[in-house]
């Protein structure tokens, strides 16, 4: 398998079966061998495949390839079962992808699918949702009983847990790039005002282009020209703090929880995001308890984390 990277380092997957994880992304597909003893081998990254015809058919035809390949090339890890996690809505009991707008899929079987394909038993779930549980038990929310895993990318989609649990609801828990916030805008959903129009990396880019004129690569850009003293730039990025904090608060205030976790792109701004953020939440509490603010300790690699803990549970389920 040409294509792999040396094993990394010992990682927070711990002791257990070996498995293989596959991290479906908007962009790329990441995959990894995670043995015996919790090291990640051949972490490698393709260009997920899209197709309208056969979108979900074209995600277990890429898996399958990497199943053979990395059973060629690591023959010596007995493969327990397989790790898949997908974003949009999906059904990880049922192992059914409900719906994915990037992708175009609708009541896809990849459980059954990527089963049939790979011969190995298979654990499906939420990209997102695999992340915040691998943070929750080998990251930055390690000792947190009530807590948010907010991933802030091109989009904007969490992982919510209530003393300890994964909060679910068949799929649609989490989806808080989809609530209302004030000042927000038309979405892609349909919906007016999503959190996402405003407080996504990709949200702060684009506001930033369509307002200057200018094109910048990204929200990193944006955040310098705030630095600089640009005043578009600098009023983009307060809105963009101010819509996580109107969110967050809301949060706090429904369901209690102690501890946001931040991940993504975005999450790189470190404190020029955490400092301001923390204390435009301070600000909007009264009574309630103020949120500890972190950000993800196993960084782009929590959802493939995510997808081999999923796996082991599984082996363990059917022992």
């Amino acid at each position: 398998m040409s294509s792999l990277e040396s094993p990394t380092p010992p990682g927070p997957a711990g002791p257990g079966p070996g498995v293989l994880a596959v991290d479906v992304g908007g962009t790329d597909m990441k995959a990894a061998v995670i043995d015996q003893g919790g090291n990640l081998h051949g972490l490698v990254r393709v260009p997920s495949p899209h197709d309208d015809e056969r979108p979900g058919d074209v995600v277990v035809d890429q898996v399958a390839v990497l199943a053979r390949e990395y059973a060629t090339s690591y023959p010596h890890v007995e493969l327990r079962a397989l790790g898949l996690v997908v974003p949009g809505l999906v059904d990880d009991a049922a192992g059914v992808g409900l719906f994915a707008s990037n992708f175009g899929w609708h009541d896809y079987p990849f459980g059954e699918r990527v089963r049939e394909a790979t011969g190995l038993p298979v654990a499906f779930g939420h990209d997102v949702s695999a992340a915040g549980v691998a943070e929750m038990r080998a990251g930055a929310g390690l000792g947190a009983n009530d807590a948010v895993v907010l991933i802030i990318g091109t989009g904007i989609a969490g992982a919510v847990f209530c003393e300890g649990r994964p909060v679910r609801a068949g799929g649609y828990a989490g989806e808080l790039g989809h609530a209302q916030v004030p000042g927000g805008f038309p979405c892609a959903c349909g919906a007016l005002g999503c959190l996402e129009t405003v407080g996504s990396a990709g949200a702060i880019a684009r506001r930033y282009n369509l307002r200057t004129g200018r094109t910048v690569s990204g929200a990193k850009a944006v955040l310098a020209a705030s630095q600089a003293g640009d005043a578009d730039a600098c009023e983009i990025w307060s809105d963009a703090v101010s819509a996580l904090a109107f969110s967050i608060c809301q949060l706090v205030a429904m369901i209690g929880t102690e501890t946001v976790i931040l991940g993504g792109g975005l999450a790189q701004a470190g404190s020029a995001l955490l400092d301001p953020l923390g204390k435009e939440i301070e600000e909007r509490l009264s009574f309630l308890r103020v949120p500890r603010l972190k950000t993800s300790v196993l960084g782009q690699d929590a959802g493939l984390i995510g997808a081999a803990l999923r796996a082991r549970d599984l082996v363990e389920k059917r022992r």
